[in-house]
């Protein structure tokens, strides 16, 4: 069709931005001072490492093979056949590949070693995300060989996001929590970064919804009505599911804390995003209301388990990605319609219990997929080159431990060098050890 090519240039680009620099922004904004950079650096470098390792095995992984459970990683080895014309494509589910990894890096703020971040990332991308992307947007065929997740997922609830926050729960238990959690003040900060960073995690979700659309025409007629019907269907839900997210977020934190916040409003952006992922093409947009409003809810209650649970998840990638990837999922099996993406009605619609029963099964199959390969892979790498940083580099930051680096210069006397216009008497004071320790 004229002008698909051009759409989906678009479309993958705006994916990419949402990992650098989007997320890379949000979490980089919700870190302490002492870890902003490094946690910048765990998205760009996921960015990089599963970038190289999509091509040359991935793609083969996802979307090669004879349609068993783990298709042959070297039947298109570094693209060996696929055409340059469908590059574009390729292209495309690398990008959710890279931020379904570095979506996971928010669980260890601030406490995981560099070197065991870019040991985990090649392996878990290779274990866990490419054959569980095969069995969910690639697998056609039912049977056990195949291992297809039977629920409806139009562009990642159950493979980027639930995978990615129950990866981020496993992590975050297995690397301990940060010192004085729970007991000392973590704020944000830079709040400033985050709502920029969300914004632009939006703006980059279009691509990722609306991109994820599947031809199922047999001439270009009949495609080119699909393509119309069904990418408004998804822009419209992406939109309006994020705005009832923001709502019931901050509805919820004004009850339970007295106060709606720009972390409130920033947090129920990327709620409602997640949520509606794998719904967008399912829903109408009542359904896309409802799914937004209970996934900003129950996610805005949720990020608080942690301190009853007593697990570290730093940046809330469990109480957003994993709990709103298993509202987005579940509740496609009360809403979806039958001239949806899927043609199923859900409970509401008159459709039964079968496709309920179908939704939740494809996100429990999802939680323990990824639950004991992310444990297994953790336990390997924390019993060969360790996990977590030491205390000394953890209170100090881990910024400086492992990158050298600080991301705010702010102790640079202005008057060490000829011709400052501040004159000798605004030099700054010494550094001082505890620098953003508390940050």
């Amino acid at each position: 069709m004229d002008g698909y090519y051009a759409f989906m240039l678009v479309a993958t680009a705006l994916v990419l931005m949402m990992t650098v620099p989007a997320l890379a922004l949000f979490y980089g904004g919700m870190s302490r001072s002492k870890s902003v950079l490094n946690m910048m650096m765990m998205s760009f470098s996921a960015a990089a490492i599963v970038g190289i390792l999509y091509v040359a095995v991935g793609w083969s992984m996802g979307f090669g093979g004879d349609g068993t459970f783990f298709a042959n990683p070297f039947e298109l080895f570094w693209l060996d056949g696929v055409a340059t014309d469908s590059y574009i494509f390729v292209m495309f589910q690398m990008t959710f590949a890279i931020i379904t990894v570095a979506l996971i890096s928010g669980a260890v703020e601030g406490r995981m070693k560099f070197a065991a971040w870019l040991a985990f990332v090649p392996v878990w991308a290779l274990v866990v995300y490419f054959p569980l992307a095969h069995m969910v947007f690639s697998c056609t065929d039912d049977s056990l060989i195949c291992g297809r997740i039977g629920a409806q997922d139009y562009a990642g609830g159950t493979a980027v996001h639930i995978n990615a926050g129950v990866a981020g729960l496993v992590l975050a238990i297995m690397v301990g929590k940060r010192l004085g959690f729970g007991k000392e003040p973590m704020r944000p900060h830079n709040l400033t970064l985050t709502m920029l960073g969300a914004g632009m995690l939006w703006l980059g979700w279009y691509g990722f919804n609306v991109g994820s659309i599947v031809f199922g025409g047999t001439t270009d007629e009949e495609n080119l009505a699909q393509f119309y019907a069904e990418t408004g269907r998804t822009f419209a839900n992406t939109t309006l599911a994020t705005f009832a997210a923001i709502l019931a977020w901050l509805l919820v934190e004004r009850l339970l804390h007295g106060k709606a916040t720009s972390l409130g409003a920033a947090s129920g952006i990327v709620a409602g995003l997640v949520a509606i992922t794998p719904a967008a093409g399912a829903v109408d947009i009542e359904g896309a209301v409802a799914i937004g409003a209970i996934s900003g809810a129950i996610c805005a209650w949720a990020v608080g388990l942690k301190f009853k649970l007593g697990y570290d998840d730093s940046l809330d990638v469990v109480g957003v990605h994993l709990v709103g990837g298993i509202v987005g999922t579940v509740l496609i099996g009360l809403f979806s319609t039958a001239d949806g993406a899927g043609g199923v009605d859900g409970l509401f619609y008159g459709g039964g219990f079968g496709s309920l029963g179908d939704q939740t099964l494809g996100a429990l199959v999802a939680i323990v997929y990824s639950g004991v390969l992310t444990a297994l892979i953790a336990l390997a790498i924390k019993f060969t080159i360790g996990l977590r940083i030491d205390d000394e580099a953890e209170v100090e930051g881990i910024d400086g431990a492992a990158h050298g680096e600080s991301a705010y210069d702010l102790h640079t006397s202005l008057s060490s060098g000829k011709g400052s216009a501040f004159g000798s008497s605004l030099a700054a004071p010494s550094p001082s050890k505890s620098e953003g320790a508390s940050a």
